[in-house]
């Protein structure tokens, strides 16, 4: 009897709707008995097992080592999607009881914990959680360099949500989740919109493929950039991403298709419909070396087809054709000790370049050196320093609009990516930890444009940017940031051919919440 009442308690966890049993698998237990279903559908499961002679024995005591079994059984199969928070609780309160029983028959009790923590978080099968920025901003100028661009002026003072963000998952079995996020990324959204909405699918081979549309950031994986300064990557495209895990690293493929008339982060060039497929190999040779190998394609569906830039560009309205082209890069990382890394990355494109624009490079390059030193290892700060360099007609059509400029100034690197120049980049951060509520943050940057003789242009064109900023957390939800940022342009030449480019400084207080 106390065999049968200690089944019955597990049966709560994992007899949930069940429409039929299997047959009855005990000679013992008669088809009338109260628990025969209980019993019937534990052993259908694998949950019990009986003894050789097809015997359940329910009138003889059971032993915790047996019932050390029945949980840590129970705990496997349980249904994630159909355990009520009393089901769950109660499977706790079993494997505190029966932890050392557990540990004896070397099951980890860690791994068990685990197991309930996921049962817990995904209960009811739905999550939800997101954030709220909200900036108000002072600057100098109203038509200077922290103006929003030339058709959504702002002017010199501007109080607006920079973003909104509200995620949701579903754990839809143990192999399947899906995962959506809906907002508002900046202040020229005037609504809402899906930005994401894709399943991960656990595959053979501790692989997994995203299917949707998804968000994939090598860079940052590799910690090639601070804020929200990458290059190429972090961005969003629908399609497949495939992932299989190694003993020492991954390897990456995905293939995607927008038919969006213009691409991710462009306003400038229409670009059509056209295919982007990504490769990447990152190996860890042990714990003080890394390096990885990565490549972007952009296959046009039309190639050939004349397209123009806007009249804005510093070019000017000329036709050009946009042919197939690739980017490819090779980054690694070297960490002396604990907290001091020094790691870059070496970028090549391929392509043929549009027709119609002279001194034209179809194969130009970039790339960027970095020392990464953490706060523990400093004690009174955290330092990054960056040196990076760019070939002109580097990155014509994915183009680090928000490098380095800490998502306060804008195109501060620009001139690299309108196709003539030669940039240099010298760039600085530091960041101080003084509690839990306070953190203070320093960034300088120097950016020195060359336009190497285009268009019978001559002399240099350099931006000078600083920042200074305190934050607050208020609760672990809530942060307030105010912070100080200074823009000087040493225009030369291109003084005659856009005025928009001021010296200018901006106050910003930021309003942050995480929920």
């Amino acid at each position: 009897m106390k065999k049968l009442l200690a089944l019955v308690a597990v049966f709560a966890l994992v007899a949930f709707a069940a429409p039929a049993f299997a047959a009855n698998p005990f000679v013992d237990v008669p088809m009338n008995h109260w628990a025969y279903d209980a019993v019937s559908h534990l052993a259908a499961k694998g949950i019990i097992q009986g003894y050789p002679d097809g015997t359940y024995r329910g009138n003889q005591p059971m032993t915790r080592y047996e019932m050390s079994m029945l949980v840590a059984r129970a705990l496997a199969t349980v249904d994630m999607e159909k355990a009520s928070k009393e089901d769950v609780e109660m499977l706790k309160k079993l494997v505190v009881e029966f932890k050392d029983e557990l540990d004896a028959l070397g099951v980890r009790v860690d791994a068990l914990d685990e197991r309930v923590a996921v049962l817990e978080e995904n209960l009811g099968g739905w999550k939800f959680w997101g954030e709220l920025r909200f900036d108000a901003r002072w600057a100098d100028e109203g038509d200077g360099a922290y103006d929003r661009g030339y058709y959504t002026h702002r002017g010199e003072t501007e109080f607006d949500l920079n973003r909104f963000r509200l995620f949701m998952s579903k754990q839809i079995d143990d192999k399947t989740k899906f995962t959506a996020r809906i907002g508002r990324n900046n202040a020229d959204d005037e609504g809402l919109k899906w930005e994401r909405y894709f399943a991960t699918i656990q595959l053979p081979w501790d692989s997994f493929l995203m299917v949707g549309k998804w968000n994939y950031d090598w860079e940052g994986e590799a910690g090639l950039y601070i804020d929200e300064d990458a290059w190429f990557t972090d961005t969003t495209w629908k399609g497949f991403y495939w992932r299989k895990n190694l003993a020492k690293g991954d390897i990456t493929l995905f293939a995607a298709h927008t038919e969006d008339k213009y691409a991710s982060g462009w306003t400038y060039v229409d670009l059509g419909d056209f295919y982007n497929y990504g490769a990447r190999f990152n190996f860890n040779m042990n714990d003080k070396f890394r390096i990885a190998i990565s490549g972007l394609y952009f296959d046009y569906e039309n190639d050939g087809v004349a397209r123009s830039y806007n009249e804005h560009d510093v070019i000017g309205a000329l036709p050009y054709t946009l042919e197939d082209y690739g980017t490819y890069w090779a980054d690694f990382g070297i960490t002396f000790s604990p907290g001091f890394e020094f790691k870059g990355a070496y970028y090549v494109q391929d392509h043929d370049g549009p027709s119609g624009v002279p001194h034209f490079d179809d194969s130009p390059n970039a790339y960027k050196a970095i020392i990464d030193v953490s706060q523990d290892l400093l004690n009174f700060t955290s330092l990054w320093i960056e040196y990076a360099k760019f070939d002109p007609n580097f990155q014509i059509a994915l183009q680090p609009w928000s490098a380095y400029g800490a998502e306060l100034t804008p195109n501060l690197t620009a001139p690299a990516v309108l196709n003539v120049f030669e940039t240099e980049v010298i760039f600085a951060s530091l960041q101080q930890k003084w509690s839990d509520k306070w953190v203070t943050y320093q960034r300088y940057g120097q950016f020195n444009h060359d336009p190497e003789s285009y268009a019978g242009l001559t002399g240099s064109y350099d931006i000078t940017n600083w920042t200074f900023g305190v934050q607050y957390w208020y609760t672990p939800t809530v942060m307030f940031e105010l912070a100080y940022d200074d823009v000087d342009y040493d225009n030369g030449w291109r003084d005659n051919i856009d005025s928009s480019l001021k010296d200018d400084s901006l106050i910003r207080f930021r309003t942050h919440i995480f929920f």
